[in-house]
């Protein structure tokens, strides 16, 4: 190339532009990354964050700080990375709620799913597990269904709140298996949890994690899970799929970073967070309780987010569903 006077000057630019185009995705990450959690500490997706920060930290030298944002269905902390500036230093690992729900229970929510995220990778997926009290004589779906024909309008229903994927899910499988039950949300699980171990609530849908102390102290009693198929952390459990092939509702937890991140640097975290997940000893500790370890391309997550929220759309017009 020649330069003569100005073009000189305007090469030299155009040099300057040439190598510094991959020096993000070369030096990324120079300082500590931000997880944001948007939920209160101590639920699933807190320990998943620290789990996964802690590999991402062996791996690049970084600090991964989790930053747990709860409120609003999830929708607080997912703004706050909405909002964030685009450069892969600050993450949300997001779920359902956030994502695919809250865009129909809403009517203002401060982002756009589609437009406000870049997906970089699908985690893991949680099932939810269908627990009744002890003292309810059904042992399977099909007994549900029956005695909740019998009792129309008898049997509670417990949920975290409205809206959220354990209110759909039971909104779901009344809807297919044409039964109707009371809804009785709660302001979390674990109030849920207490009023069914006393007897004043018969069943919810419950996240394995969360289910499964109680499951083992014989608390509570599991009569499926909610995925498509049976889960490894309770092989003898069937899923609802297989009394009625129309349901299907399988939670999942992923890892999103604001819209407009260099894609080399998505590019680079989805293959070390996929890597990260299937680690034999991260896919038992996630195993033991439950979830299964997925990984994926950003390809696959943006899919799961398409398609979950028409589903969740047409749950939440076709059962009246309003947030508080």
């Amino acid at each position: 190339m020649t330069c003569v006077g100005t073009g000189r000057a305007l090469c030299a630019c155009a040099f300057i532009l040439c190598i510094a185009a991959p020096t993000h995705a070369q030096s990324w990450p120079a300082k500590p990354i931000r997880i944001v959690v948007p939920y209160a500490p101590g639920g699933p997706l807190d320990e998943v964050a620290r789990v996964v920060g802690q590999r991402m930290t062996e791996t690049w030298g970084q600090p991964v700080l989790v930053d747990s944002r709860g409120g609003g269905g999830g929708s607080i902390g997912a703004e706050i990375v909405a909002r964030a500036a685009p450069d892969g230093y600050t993450l949300l690992l997001g779920n359902a709620g956030p994502l695919t729900i809250n865009p129909s229970l809403m009517k203002r929510l401060p982002y756009d799913t589609t437009k406000d995220f870049a997906p970089v990778s699908l985690l893991l997926t949680s099932p939810m597990v269908l627990v009744v009290h002890p003292s309810l004589p059904v042992r399977n779906v099909r007994d549900l269904v029956k005695l909740a024909r019998a009792n129309p309008g008898e049997l509670n229903y417990a949920s975290a709140g409205i809206g959220n994927l354990q209110h759909l899910s039971m909104e779901s499988l009344q809807a297919i298996a044409g039964i109707r039950m009371n809804h009785v949300p709660y302001k979390g699980a674990a109030p849920a949890f207490i009023d069914i171990f006393g007897g004043r609530i018969e069943l919810m849908f419950a996240n394995v994690v969360g289910a499964m102390p109680h499951l083992k102290s014989g608390k509570l009693r599991a009569i499926a899970v909610s995925s498509s198929r049976r889960v490894t952390a309770l092989p003898d459990l069937p899923s609802v799929t297989e009394t009625f092939p129309a349901f299907d509702m399988n939670g999942w937890m992923g890892i999103l970073a604001p819209a407009g991140t260099p894609k080399e640097t998505v590019a680079r975290l989805s293959t070390e967070l996929a890597r990260i997940v299937q680690l034999p000893e991260v896919r038992a500790r996630f195993l033991a309780q439950g979830a299964e370890s997925v990984g994926g391309s950003p390809s696959d997550l943006a899919e799961v987010l398409t398609r979950e929220a028409a589903l969740y759309a047409r749950i939440i017009k076709s059962s009246g569903i309003q947030a508080e």
